[in-house]
Formats: C-alpha cells, structure tokens, sequence
C-alpha cells in the first residue's frame, strides 16, 4: 500500500484508535495477528496478516465496517483507481525471497 506524502502522523493516529467493530470483523474474518510496516523513505506500506486455517478472509471486504473503513482512509492512501465506490487501497503482492524459520 502507499501512503500519500504529510499523512504518516494521522496514519497512524487513526489505527492507534481502531474501531472496535472493525477490530472485531478482523477477527471474525480469522486475521488473529496483523503489523503494519513503514518504509518512511517511500512511504510504502508493508501489511503481514496471520489468518487461520479455513478462515472466510475473502468476506471481509463485503463488510460495510470494512468500506466505512477504507473511505475514512482514502484521504491518505493511494487508493484504486477502478472507479471502486468503497476507496479499496492500491495493493500489490509482494515476491517472498527469503524465509527462516527456526
């Protein structure tokens, strides 16, 4: 994801006080560890989510706390450029290159 320049404070400020609602649709959704990584050069967000086996992660963005979520975001994220009603973010996958696991 990308962050859009000026916006990394309020970024932050606004997952500091996540919704309990949409903390609680994460979770329903079987996301039981989420981090959020900044790469403050670019601005370039790095999302890692632990999702348990045979959860429904592909309901999450049907639900409306996850739209209501992601238009109170858009002002600070690059967002889809599909014409996207809900202001989904602008992801792409990443290549894995190196794992351990010890």
């Amino acid at each position: 994801m990308q962050l859009k320049p000026g916006t990394v404070d309020e970024y932050k400020r606004r997952h500091d006080e996540l919704w309990p609602d949409l903390a609680q649709a994460l979770r329903d959704a079987g996301i039981f560890d989420y981090s959020i990584f900044l790469d403050e050069e670019t601005l370039a967000l790095f999302a890692v989510l632990k999702i348990a086996d045979g959860a429904p992660i592909a309901e999450l963005p049907k639900q409306s706390v996850m739209a209501h979520w992601w238009d109170y975001m858009a002002d600070l994220m690059e967002v889809e450029p599909d014409g996207d009603p809900r202001n989904r973010p602008r992801e792409w996958p990443l290549r894995q290159v190196f794992y351990f696991k010890g």
